[in-house]
């Protein structure tokens, strides 16, 4: 009888594997020691230890290259089933959502309350955060641009101590602990419903070193010792996370830094997915990725197989979230092309614009927001808005010192006649 290392093509603990049926012949005891001893040929260490010195270690069972080769197809190269994100016209738009999405849920993650609708106002309309979790997911979504534009560069203990003050400034118990690794032992993480201590990470003293081998892990692309570039992603996700160098914003750091691993390596698609998303619809999944790795050996497969598994979902989702794009835009481009006169007076962004007007009555349009969603220079966003208001497709109401747009009562209506 050949034991697997993944039986039933899962990467199961023992507080899982105890609650089902042994192989015939077998206790579930000996199931366990039969398993243990398949992986143990496997393992492979990684240069980054426990807080006692005992290294981590993964294997890469079928489950692991399966998940693998599914991402490597799909996260790199040219996406077959929709042009929306390799279109010049549409991919920044896509892009910028994408953006907001990752920094609203990797902030909510750690407690921040802001309702996505709200959040995604700001960010577009560029008005500045008026509470603390406004101000976390604002940071967040800056340090996501940072992590885009340095993504060809070497990570250093400097680029990290940036990311994270991008990430906690304004929002630290310590203002002046932003940027700068923590000095304190008394740090735990632990389960808020009861205080229970889940992890103590490694002490302050450790803490320089510790970085210093993570980014030079992070660096070596050596044949030798080959870490597949995905995995290495969610290690250095993993092992920023472990050492908890941080007094706060450890876990949007760690994710960050996935993001970081993975534009490195040219998995361009992945900048368009939103992992936080699908953690925060199964935190406790999330946790216990870690809780098994410490409590069975240092074993990080766990870790590394849960994080692929969310990465597969981001990515359908993906998928998914195009789809429907596509056939909204084709609802659109279908009542559009009924009229010659609006397809000649009116742009692209213009026609995407009335598009979530048609399905948003109650949206608000500003130039910055419009600006910031097709990547376009100021004098471009006020001038589509504007034309829009002239067209009487938009209300231009005076805020301030400048101007929001409003959906019109009728809108479909007033399109209509204004095409005939």
């Amino acid at each position: 009888m050949t034991i697997r290392p993944d039986p039933k093509e899962n990467y199961y603990h023992w507080d899982k594997l105890r609650h089902l049926i042994p192989p015939d012949g077998l206790t579930c005891e000996e199931w366990w020691f039969a398993v243990k001893t398949a992986r143990m040929v496997q393992f492979k260490p990684i240069p980054h230890a426990d807080a006692h010195g005992k290294p981590f270690r993964y294997t890469q069972p079928d489950v692991v290259m399966r998940l693998l080769h599914e991402i490597t197809r799909d996260a790199s190269g040219v996406i077959q089933s929709s042009t929306a994100i390799t279109n010049l016209q549409t991919k920044d738009a896509y892009l910028l959502n994408s953006l907001i999405e990752e920094a609203i849920t990797s902030s909510q993650l750690e407690g921040a309350s802001t309702t996505r609708k709200v959040a995604k106002e700001m960010i577009r309309q560029g008005r500045k955060p008026r509470d603390n979790s406004e101000r976390m997911i604002i940071n967040n979504y800056h340090a996501m641009q940072f992590i885009s534009d340095m993504k060809e560069e070497k990570l250093t203990p400097k680029v990290i101590f940036e990311l994270h003050r991008l990430l906690t400034t304004g929002t630290m118990a310590n203002p002046s602990m932003a940027g700068r690794l923590r000095k304190t032992d008394d740090i735990y993480v632990g389960d808020e419903r009861d205080t229970t201590i889940l992890h103590v990470p490694p002490m302050a003293a450790e803490l320089e070193q510790r970085l210093e081998n993570l980014c030079e892990f992070a660096n070596d692309n050596q044949i030798t010792d080959f870490i597949h570039p995905i995995i290495k992603a969610i290690l250095l996700h993993f092992m920023l996370a472990y050492d908890h160098p941080f007094e706060d914003g450890n876990g949007r750091t760690a994710r960050a830094l996935f993001y970081w691993g993975m534009l490195n390596q040219d998995y361009w698609l992945i900048e368009f997915i939103s992992i936080s998303r699908i953690i925060k619809l199964a935190p406790a999944q999330y946790t216990r990725a870690y809780l098994y790795t410490e409590t069975d050996d240092n074993d990080v497969t766990y870790f590394v197989a849960h994080q692929l598994n969310v990465i597969i979902r981001a990515i359908n989702d993906l998928y998914e979230y195009l789809d429907r794009k596509s056939k909204e835009l084709r609802s659109a481009e279908s009542f559009l092309k009924q009229s010659p006169k609006l397809r000649a007076v009116l742009n692209h962004r213009q026609i995407a614009l009335l598009n979530r007007a048609l399905k948003n009555p109650q949206s608000v349009f500003s130039i910055q927001g419009h600006r910031s969603s097709h990547n376009v220079v100021y004098q471009t966003a006020r001038m589509d808005l504007l034309d829009l208001a002239n067209l009487d497709l938009l209300v231009k109401e005076k805020i301030g010192k400048g101007f929001l747009f409003t959906v019109p009562v009728n809108l479909k209506n007033k399109l209509e006649k204004f095409g005939n």
